[in-house]
C-alpha cells in the first residue's frame, strides 16, 4: 500500500513564556523560565506554591461572554492556538473540501477547571442545587475538538485522545495515520491543558510528584540535574496543521517539516513510575525509526520528555543509551519543560512546535537550570545546558511518556521534495 506523505503547514502556541509562536520561540532561545508563584488560588495549605501559568492572558480579549459560558479554559486555549495555526497555514476554507478535514486533539484531563468550579459552587448552596446548562459542555474533553470543528465547519473525523502526558502525541500520531492512509486530506491536531487548580496541585503533591522549591520557582524545573526534585505544572496549548503533501502543494502552502515516524508502546511496569530499565521507552523510539525506515545515526536532535523527576529523567536516558549507544553523544538532547513546565497532555504538541522552529532555524533551545549533571547520566552527552546552540537539524525525535505507561515517540524530518 502506498502511504501518502504527511507534512506540517501551520503552527500555533499559547505557553507560559509566550502567547504565540514567535514569542514562545524567542523566549525558548533566551532560556526564559515561565515559573512563578500561583495566583489562581490561595496556596497556603499546599506543599507546592508555584507553577508555569500563562502570562497576560485575558479570556475576554478572545471570546464573547456567551462563548465563554460554554468554554472551559482548556477549550479556550485550543481555539486560540488553532486560530493562529490556521492563519499561519494560509488556509482559504472556501477552497478546501471540509468533508476531508478533521480535528484530532489531545488532553490529559480536559475541563477539570470547570469541574472544580461547579463542585465548589454546589457545596456553597443551601437550596436546591442549580447548574449551568453549559456545565457538561465545559467539562467534557471531547467538546474541545467539537468546538474547533464547529467554528470552521469541518466534517472529517473529530475526537479527543487521552493518554495522560502522551495525549497530544497520540493525537498527532492518529492525525498522521489518517492522512497517510488517505482517509483525510488535512487534520487540525495538537493538545491543550488547563489544570493549575487546587484538585490537581493537591493530587500531584499527594503523589510527591511536584517540585517544592517554593523559594526559587524559576530554578525548580531542572531536568537531568542532580538536585531535581519533581516536575513543575504548566498550562497552555499548541495546534499543528497536518496535510498530505499533495494537498499542501496543490494550495501552495509553506511546509515546515514532514512527519515520518510514530512509535507507541506500553511500559507494563507500574501505573505511575517508569520502568527503570527504559526498555519500553526504547522500543517506542525504535518503532518510530523503523516506521520511517531510518537508523539511530540519522537523528540530529531529541526533544526529551524530560520532566525533572528523579526516576523519569534517568529512565529516559537509559532508553536513549540502549538505542543510540556510542552515537548518543553526537545528538543534541534537551528538555523544553525546563522553561515551560509540564503541560501534561498538551506538552507533546507544544514541544513539537519547538522542534519545528528548530528545524526551520537550525537552532536548538537550551535545557535551563542544568548546573550539576546527575552523576548517573553520561557526562559526554550534549544536554544543551543553559545556552542555545546552532546545529543543522534534519531529523528530530520527540518523546512523550504518560502515567499509565503510555509511551509515544514522534519523528520529524526536514522537508525535501
Amino acid at each position: 500500500m502506498n502511504l501518502k506523505r504527511v507534512v506540517v503547514t501551520g503552527i500555533g502556541a499559547l505557553t507560559p513564556i509566550g502567547n504565540n509562536v514567535a514569542e514562545y520561540w524567542e523566549n525558548l532561545l533566551k532560556g526564559k523560565s515561565g515559573a512563578s508563584h500561583i495566583t489562581y488560588f490561595d496556596t497556603a495549605k499546599f506543599k507546592t506554591k508555584f507553577a508555569c501559568q500563562l502570562k497576560n492572558y485575558n479570556p475576554s480579549d478572545h471570546f464573547t461572554p456567551k462563548e465563554l459560558s460554554k468554554l472551559d479554559r482548556c477549550a479556550q486555549y485550543a481555539m486560540i492556538t488553532t486560530d493562529e495555526a490556521v492563519r499561519d497555514a494560509g488556509i482559504d476554507w472556501s477552497r478546501v473540501d471540509k468533508e476531508r478535514v478533521g480535528v484530532v486533539f489531545g488532553t490529559g484531563i480536559g475541563g477539570l477547571t470547570s469541574s472544580e468550579e461547579a463542585v465548589q459552587q454546589f457545596m456553597l448552596q443551601d437550596r436546591e442545587p442549580r447548574f449551568s446548562p453549559f456545565h457538561l459542555l465545559r467539562v467534557l474533553a471531547n467538546t474541545v475538538s467539537g468546538n474547533i470543528a464547529l467554528k470552521y465547519g469541518l466534517e472529517g473525523p473529530c475526537y479527543i485522545t487521552t493518554s495522560a502526558c502522551a495525549s497530544s502525541a497520540n493525537a498527532i500520531g492518529d492525525a498522521c495515520y489518517a492522512i497517510a492512509l488517505g482517509k483525510s486530506d488535512m487534520i487540525v491536531t495538537g493538545g491543550t491543558e488547563s489544570a493549575i487548580i487546587e484538585l490537581a496541585v493537591g493530587g500531584f503533591n499527594a503523589m510527591r510528584a511536584l517540585s517544592t522549591r517554593n523559594e526559587d520557582p524559576e530554578h525548580a524545573s531542572r531536568p537531568f540535574d542532580k538536585d531535581r526534585d519533581g516536575f513543575v505544572m504548566g498550562e497552555g496549548a499548541a495546534t499543528l496543521i497536518l496535510e498530505s503533501e499533495e494537498h499542501a502543494k496543490a494550495r501552495g502552502a509553506r511546509i515546515y517539516a514532514e512527519v515520518v515516524g510514530v512509535g507507541m508502546t506500553a511500559d507494563n511496569y507500574h501505573i505511575t513510575a517508569p520502568n527503570p530499565s527504559g526498555r519500553a521507552a526504547m522500543l517506542s523510539m525504535r518503532n518510530a525509526l523503523k516506521s520511517a525506515d531510518l537508523k539511530p545515526e540519522d537523528v540530529d536532535y531529541i526533544n526529551t520528555h524530560g520532566t525533572s523527576t528523579p526516576l523519569g529523567d534517568l529512565s529516559e536516558c537509559r532508553a536513549i543509551e540502549q538505542l543510540f549507544g556510542d552515537y548518543a553523544p553526537k545528538i543534541a538532547i534537551n528538555s523544553t519543560k525546563s522553561m515551560i513546565g509540564h503541560l501534561l497532555g498538551a506538552g507533546p504538541a507544544v514541544e513539537s512546535v519547538a522542534i519545528l522552529c528548530s528545524m526551520r532555524d537550525n537552532l536548538i533551545h537550551p535545557t535551563i537550570n542544568l548546573q550539576h549533571l546527575d552523576p548517573l547520566l553520561p557526562a559526554n552527552w550534549n544536554f544543551v545546558p543553559n545556552e542555545a546552540i546552532s546545529k543543522e537539524v534534519n531529523v528530530a525525535m520527540a518523546n512523550s511518556f504518560g502515567f499509565g505507561g503510555h509511551n509515544v515517540s514522534l519523528l520529524y524530518v526536514k522537508y525535501k521534495e
